[in-house]
């Protein structure tokens, strides 16, 4: 997995960097503009051939020095550049002010402003990674210009499309932002790149290697560390079969033995008539994802009702929080209750039961215990006595409606502006458990902020996965890969479950409902086991 950077994290890096002598700022500079351009070739390859036209437009930063050192490069390679500055050439940084001495040795400067002949290339080196606040007007003005040259001019972003923020992938002011065809950033993404509009904005990430050392890799089979925040993505073990470290080490039914109840035993508490189609999605979700034994729970009434729809499902009846401690014994491994299960003093009752459940003489340690959708939504009007239930062992899946209903805080302030990263891992700590908030770009947190950000955008973008009962399947998900007695940590178990989430929808494609959701898995772990 890789680790994502903030831009004051990324600036640290850098420093660093040049204060240990392993590098110096012109150098990052030059390999940074080579390597936009050897970017733009890669993604247009015609642009590599023959003459063409670029505008490079540069800001008052070293990001502008970036730009400097591409159309240097550009000019070489035998294009006409047009250079346009914003700011006084003489207030840029020593760097930055050194790759503008070298570009106006031979080419002119100019302010901001319409650029005269048709180009090829419209190159964005304003701001950067630094940006918190709306663009200038004349930035805004100059970047929402249309080039002559109409839909066949590229335009490309370095590090960051002007105008998005890089830590929140907010656009401050919600107007005003370069819409890139290619983004190019440096030594590792940032968390707007993934974040809020920043897929919308950015086009094409590719991140390209400056010479700062390791890219920030983050070992899949290991937890997040505390305070961190790593990019969940497919990693491969470097020597051995092609199993991958992840998603394959949080999937048990990969191993190459084991008995049923190895694989643990999953509940899932459903709601009564006419409402167990959302249990009976997490239930079937469960079996799929590698829990030994499922049994569905439900009101008597909706016994008949649930049988006629599942077959290795167990089934039992249960009326209420003290049907429910009679019928639940120490060998179950995992719990996952709240959808479709009603909201009211019923949901709560249930849900301290299940909480109060701690590890039994044949379990190793406390059931894992997933809490989604009516679960949630029951505490909204005293979040602090969910609060006072949870332990360690649990994970609330919430939507942003029923984050917003249990953290209106933190979701007033995440509107605001503070980054959703930032607004989970408050709500991590405040709930003291894993909190999964659910999106295209879902980011899961830990009491001790650890984070880890799951992106369905750019090549795995599946806008056909927001369709009803999604959230069911992937709360079921999370219990059935929680429940083996050889599952990873919780916020190990809840980057795998998001990860198969939208592989199960990508192998299916357009058209999808959520019942085909776990029907996909076995192709997709036929993927993950090589």
């Amino acid at each position: 997995m890789t680790e994502l950077m903030t831009a004051a994290q990324m600036r640290a890096t850098e420093e660093a960097a040049i204060a240990a002598g392993r590098t110096t700022g012109l150098a990052l500079m030059e390999r940074a503009g080579r390597a936009v351009v050897a970017a733009v070739f890669q993604r247009w390859p015609a642009l590599s051939e023959g003459a063409h036209a670029a505008l490079v437009l540069c800001g008052p930063g070293n990001n502008g020095g970036d730009g400097f050192v591409i159309a240097r490069r550009l000019r070489d390679l035998g294009w006409a550049v047009t250079v346009q500055i914003f700011g006084d050439a003489a207030r840029l940084p020593p760097d930055a002010r050194r790759m503008h001495d070298l570009w106006a040795a031979s080419g002119p400067v100019a302010p901001l402003g319409p650029c005269e002949g048709g180009v090829d290339l419209v190159v964005d080196a304003l701001f950067g990674t630094g940006l918190t606040r709306p663009l200038p007007q004349a930035v805004a003005e100059a970047v929402a210009r249309p080039s002559r040259g109409g839909d066949q001019v590229q335009r490309v972003a370095v590090d960051a499309p002007s105008g998005l923020n890089l830590d929140t992938g907010a656009i401050p002011g919600g107007q005003g932002v370069f819409l890139a065809d290619l983004t190019v950033t440096f030594h590792t993404a940032k968390p707007g790149h993934y974040l809020g509009a920043g897929p919308a904005v950015c086009g094409q990430l590719v991140c390209a290697d400056i010479g700062l050392g390791g890219s920030g890799g983050n070992l899949a089979g290991s937890p997040p560390a505390a305070g961190s925040l790593r990019l969940a993505e497919p990693v491969t073990a470097d020597t051995g079969p092609g199993l991958r470290v992840f998603p394959g080490a949080a999937i048990a039914k990969l191993a190459a033995t084991g008995h049923k109840y190895d694989f643990g035993h999953a509940v899932v508490l459903a709601g009564g008539v006419g409402r167990g189609g959302a249990g009976r999605l997490a239930a079937r979700a469960a079996l799929r994802a590698g829990a030994g034994l499922v049994t569905m729970l439900c009101p008597p009434a909706a016994l008949q009702e649930n049988a006629a729809r599942m077959d290795a499902v167990m089934l039992r009846a249960c009326r209420d929080a003290e049907a429910f401690e009679a019928l639940v014994d120490d060998r179950v491994t995992a719990l996952c209750l709240g959808p479709g299960l009603g909201v009211g003093e019923r949901t709560r009752s249930l849900v301290a039961a299940v909480c109060a459940r701690r590890a039994g003489a044949r379990a190793g340690r406390d059931p894992a215990v997933v809490l989604d959708a009516d679960a949630l939504t029951s505490f909204a009007p005293a979040p602090d006595a969910l609060f006072a239930l949870l332990h360690p062992r649990c994970i609330l899946t919430p939507h942003e409606g029923e984050f917003g209903r249990l953290f209106p805080d933190l979701a007033l302030s995440a509107r605001a502006g503070m980054s959703k990263v930032e607004a989970v891992r408050h709500a991590a700590a405040r709930a003291g458990c894993v909190v999964l908030l659910k999106g295209a770009d879902t980011v899961i947190a830990r009491p001790d902020g650890a984070a880890s950000l799951h992106a369905a955008v750019y090549d795995r973008a599946v806008p056909w996965l927001a369709t009803a009962g999604a959230g069911d399947v992937l709360a079921g998900l999370i219990a059935g890969l929680a429940a083996p007695a050889s599952a990873p940590e919780l916020i190990c178990v809840a980057e795998a479950a998001a990860w198969l989430h939208v592989e199960a929808a990508r192998a299916f494609g357009p058209g999808l409902i959520a019942e085909d959701l776990p029907d996909m898995l076995p192709e997709v772990f036929r993927r993950v086991a090589g």
